[in-house]
């Protein structure tokens, strides 16, 4: 799993691993506390 950055448009911010939506602060509604992705990838 490599990350890679992609610029986004309006404030975009998500997160994808392998194609899959990982966090998107689109439907969160908010950016992502400390360490929440990293909680969300390892599962």
């Amino acid at each position: 799993m490599k990350p890679v950055l992609h610029k986004g448009d309006d404030g975009i911010f998500d997160v994808e691993v392998d194609g899959s939506l990982v966090f998107s602060k689109h439907e969160a509604g908010r950016f992502p506390e400390d360490d929440e992705v990293l909680a969300l990838l390892r599962g």
